[in-house]
């Protein structure tokens, strides 16, 4: 079955490390095969990592982008979520952390990077309630 991605005017999706753009209408694509996709609205640049939550999705986003499950980039996903835990201090968070680690232990980037998402949503929540 293949996979339906609908892309807004001007939006952009990484695709197996291909960015690719929508025209100026809304369109449709369906990729037939597995591939590695993510959207443009979940693509963290160097320069937004602000935050402990932030470097940890940052390096898990590389894993998933690049396809690497293991390495230099392993390393610095486990060393980011290290970090994180060490500062963390909500349990809910703390769970979180290592659900992230064992699904990278497991290979399944994807879901690691789904669960970060969650964390850095809520850090940027907290933060606008209290900053």
């Amino acid at each position: 079955m293949p996979l339906k991605l609908s892309l807004k005017p001007g939006e952009a999706v990484v695709v197996n490390g291909a960015v690719i753009r929508n025209g100026e209408r809304r369109g449709t694509l369906l990729l037939e095969t597995r591939a590695r996709i993510l959207r443009e609205r979940d693509i963290m640049f160097p320069e937004q990592v602000k935050t402990l939550q932030d470097a940890a999705y940052f390096s898990v986003m590389q894993m998933y982008l690049t396809g690497d499950k293991g390495g230099a980039l392993y390393d610095a996903c486990i060393s980011a979520l290290a970090d994180l835990m060490e500062e963390t201090r909500e349990e809910k968070d703390r769970t979180e952390i290592l659900s992230i680690t064992r699904s990278l232990a497991a290979g399944q980037v994807y879901k690691a990077l789904g669960t970060c998402r969650k964390l850095v949503r809520r850090d940027s929540e907290a933060e606008a309630r209290h900053g």
